[in-house]
């Protein structure tokens, strides 16, 4: 086995001496952060380039979203091959060299893993549809047959989270479960074979040195015994808010405490992240007890407005779960599914985090950078999103005929405008793509990007790049900023958020109005320009400001 270079060491935060524990963690892309050949798809040879640029922004690890080989059906969320790079991002050997040199730049490499289920491409599926009905390779998936005359009629009610059922019939009568796309085909974890494949699967990267795994649709794997039908309508819009037979059940996380026994052979650094969308975030702390996973995603706070008794209620809920297993928590706004956060908050409350307006830009990146310090504050670990540093909002106004996401194509289901949050990111201010590559970009870029470039906001210091810049800079010289497990609550007027953590205040003001608060100290940042006025904070409106105390 070719020799890797170790992972860097991590600083200590507190008691607790684990780096994901209060690690601020970067989402990459892949197809859309970098191009390293010109032919318009970002790739691993381009992701590579830029590490320089993340370990500068002050990230502590890097999570890499599906790299495999695939037909691409669902962005790469459809793998035919878990061993293997898609050739559209390059192949093992870049793999290996970006893991290297992330190591080399001090940076943890997390990458993607899909278990829930494969691409219909995949060997074993390939084969199933070969071999036919009673095959021992149609045991590995949900194959069954249909209910009605002439079994015409899917095996039970469920629904496709892109919408439709979630049973696809095959020419010899039988019907296979895809909680997705037709393209994607659930795996059966009941079989003891998908068990020993993802074991297998997860020391292939471990020995290529990952360092852990963020794991899509953790929630999902075991399905509850004899597929029972739900009897409700609109099944999507219970989907995380209700207990549904496909998630949450109990026995995924015997699947995690076994995953959890690989990871230990390899030391006690390499970690596990769940994709875990549950009815609470009592839940969600399930998947995080002290022999399974190591931290979950935390979408109660990412769905939750920019309200302080809103972020206060579940700040305080999401510390609470979390503290009884000894998980910390973690704290996202945008990622690859929904809404940037910057166009999000920029539209009015309870439109959901899938947007098809743009909203008041000014407001919305405001309340964004805001929103960045808050999080940034808080106790646990930050999940960024690319481009969020450069305040990008979504691009709302794709043309039909240009979007990938499989879900805008079908009639019912999400609302199919993922797209607009995975347009390439800018790097330059003018220039082929704005940097992004020679080739163009596979989706196209607004004309302003150039303006929201890397290049442009570089040494700009009030760019929303220099803030993320300079927010990571304090957070990691702030003595156990990012570590413990709770905030102390000050007093504050309505609309404001202030608390108090060892020598460190944050004041959030989520209202519309500038408010006066006694400042406590010595100003670190703001979002906003903070005056002072006879030992008074003036706090502008939708602004964030830390103290040093």
């Amino acid at each position: 086995m070719t020799q890797h270079l170790a992972a860097p060491a991590a600083p200590t935060s507190g008691t607790d001496t684990g780096w994901w524990r209060d690690a601020v963690i970067y989402q990459v892309y892949p197809r859309s952060f970098a191009d390293g050949n010109g032919d318009g798809m970002g790739d691993l040879e381009g992701i590579r380039s830029r590490l320089p640029y993340l370990r500068d922004l002050g990230v502590d690890a890097v999570w890499l979203s599906p790299f495999y080989a695939s037909p691409q059906a669902d962005a790469g969320y459809d793998v035919a091959d878990y061993r293997a790079i898609d050739p559209m991002f390059g192949n093992l050997l870049d793999a290996d060299a970006l893991i290297r040199e992330g190591h080399a730049l001090g940076l943890r490499i997390i990458v993607d893993l899909v278990p829930n289920h494969s691409s219909d491409q995949h060997e074993w599926f390939q084969r199933a549809l070969r071999e036919g009905p009673g095959s021992p390779l149609r045991e590995r998936y949900h194959f069954r047959p249909g209910k009605g005359p002439g079994g015409a009629l899917p095996p039970n009610d469920w629904e496709s989270i892109f919408g439709g059922p979630a049973w696809t019939r095959v020419e010899d009568g039988e019907w296979y479960l895809h909680l997705f796309a037709p393209e994607q085909p659930d795996f059966n974890w009941e079989h003891p074979a998908v068990h020993d494949e993802f074991r297998s699967i997860l020391r292939f990267w471990l020995d290529m040195g990952v360092d852990g795994f963020r794991v899509d649709v953790a929630h999902g794997l075991v399905k509850a015994p004899g597929l029972p039908d739900i009897g409700r309508h609109d099944q999507l819009k219970l989907l995380g808010n209700d207990v549904m037979p496909f998630f949450d059940q109990d026995g995924v996380h015997e699947v995690y405490r076994s995953w959890r026994r690989v990871l230990s052979e390899y030391g006690d650094e390499r970690i596990l992240v769940a994709e875990a969308w549950t009815p609470t975030v009592e839940r969600t702390a399930h998947y995080v007890r002290p022999d399974e996973m190591h931290q979950a995603f935390n979408f109660q706070y990412l769905g939750t407005h920019w309200d302080a008794a809103e972020l206060r209620a579940v700040i305080d809920q999401s510390l609470a779960a979390m503290r009884p297993v000894g998980a910390p928590a973690t704290w996202v706004l945008s990622n690859h599914d929904v809404t940037r956060h910057a166009t999000r908050f920029a539209n009015p409350p309870g439109l959901g985090t899938q947007l098809r307006e743009p909203g008041d830009r000014e407001l919305g990146l405001r309340r964004a950078r805001a929103a960045t310090l808050l999080a940034l504050a808080l106790p646990g670990s930050l999940y960024l999103y690319q481009g969020e540093e450069l305040g990008l909002p979504d691009v709302t106004d794709l043309p039909d005929e240009v979007r990938q996401d499989p879900s805008f194509w079908r009639a019912s289901g999400q609302d199919g405008y993922r797209d607009g949050c995975r347009v390439p990111i800018p790097w330059t201010c003018e220039g082929t793509s704005y940097g992004f590559g020679s080739g163009g970009s596979w989706l196209p870029q607004p004309a302003q990007w150039g303006a929201l470039s890397v290049a442009a906001q570089t040494g700009d210091p009030h760019s929303t790049l220099e803030l993320y810049r300079s927010a990571l800079a304090v957070r990691r010289a702030q003595p156990g900023l990012g570590a413990g497990s709770s905030v102390t609550w000050l007093d504050a007027p309505e609309g404001v958020l202030a608390f108090a953590r060892e020598g460190f205040v944050c004041l959030a003001n989520t209202t519309g109005e500038p408010v006066r608060f006694p400042a406590p100290g010595r100003m670190l940042l703001a979002n906003e320009d903070v005056a002072v006025e006879e030992g008074e904070a003036v706090v502008p409106a939708d602004t964030t400001v830390w103290w040093a105390v």
